[in-house]
């Protein structure tokens, strides 16, 4: 198939061929809002020359550099929350946005902290994912103090000194899950729940809203011990394939965090058990595909592109009027994905 050509770049902008020229050439009497619509429809159709039309657009706009941390650079889903910010960076039009990642190996939180104090002085803003630790607050004051916000994402710490929260309620996250469970079971019976550790607060968050709704609402189930997985696949699948194993009543699984697949690939080798409601978090192609055998019954996921486009835009006014007195935060509701969903990954 050919490449795009400016004729097939104007239609589908909307405009002359000889202002896709202008813009291609950098020449001034062409307004921003016609620059951004032509980089837009070069984006969607692949036009060779959309770094040039991108580079017009930024050429007078300062730089804003964004610190992004997250977990595990080897996870599609933390892969997947890095490209959503770098394309709304791309998209932004108020500044050059120049998103730096960094990834934590480890559940230490002294590693977090550590990451946290390297960004200092090479960005203006940092939104991050983790353990909620004394070391990390630390490390997020000291950054504070040097006038560098910082925002948690998806898991909640350093509340009362950092900027922002940016994720789901996980409280009523957890309500969720347990509802679904307790309407999809065939029948009331024992029901499993996973979490990545106790420093996670988003996912102790999750567990006192899911042992909340059954305490509240569907006293009949019986809730197991929560199990800790270190958000891994190994640890999930052998913890799952163990209660498949102990408990033949056992009607649902909840897995509040990371190491989905591996009780992903334990239902679905274990379909001996009829009727196991399994809900997990975030839409990966891992999910997707368990959504699509039937193994998984609901995911709910983070509208990531959503919270990425309004973080940015948040971090580049508060870098122009400066911090909150009172640190805030913002709830996003869940995308709720079935096997009846129609998929657009």
């Amino acid at each position: 198939m050919s490449r795009p050509t400016i004729a097939d770049l104007a239609k589908a902008a909307g405009v002359s061929t000889a202002t896709v020229d202008r813009v291609l050439n950098g020449r001034h009497n062409v307004r921003e809002e016609t620059v951004r619509r032509v980089h837009e429809a070069a984006e969607q159709i692949g036009y060779h020359g959309v770094n040039v039309i991108r580079h017009r657009l930024w050429a007078d706009k300062p730089e804003f550099r964004l610190g992004l941390v997250l977990q595990k650079p080897r996870h599609h889903f933390y892969q997947q929350v890095l490209a959503i910010f770098e394309a709304q960076a791309r998209a932004c039009t108020e500044r050059r946005v120049r998103v730096i990642p960094r990834f934590v190996e480890s559940t230490r939180p002294e590693e977090l902290a550590e990451i946290l104090r390297g960004l200092r002085g090479r960005v203006d803003a940092v939104a991050a994912t983790g353990l909620d630790h004394h070391v990390v607050t630390q490390a997020v004051q000291e950054l504070r103090g040097a006038g560098i916000p910082v925002y948690s994402l998806l898991s909640d710490f350093a509340q009362g000194v950092r900027e922002s929260y940016f994720g789901t309620n996980n409280l009523k996250m957890g309500r969720n899950a347990g509802w679904f469970i307790s309407k999809l079971a065939r029948q009331p019976g024992k029901v499993g729940l996973f979490v990545g550790g106790p420093r996670f607060h988003g996912h102790e968050l999750r567990e006192t809203g899911f042992r909340s709704y059954f305490r509240d609402a569907a006293p009949r189930f019986q809730l197991l011990d929560t199990q800790i997985n270190l958000e891994t696949r190994e640890l999930t699948y052998e913890a799952t394939m163990n209660l498949i194993g102990r408990y033949p009543d056992l009607v649902g699984l909840y897995v509040a965090g990371g190491g989905m697949e591996g009780a992903i690939q334990a239902v679905r080798e274990s379909r001996a058990v009829p009727g196991l409601v399994l809900i997990v978090n975030e839409l990966t192609p891992d999910s997707q595909s368990g959504l699509q055998d039937d193994v998984v019954s609901v995911v709910l996921a983070t509208p990531v592109r959503q919270l990425a486009a309004d973080l940015i835009a948040l971090m580049i006014a508060t870098s122009e009027k400066g911090m909150a007195e009172t640190p805030g935060q913002r709830f996003f509701p869940p995308e709720v994905w079935t096997p009846e969903s129609e998929f657009m990954m």
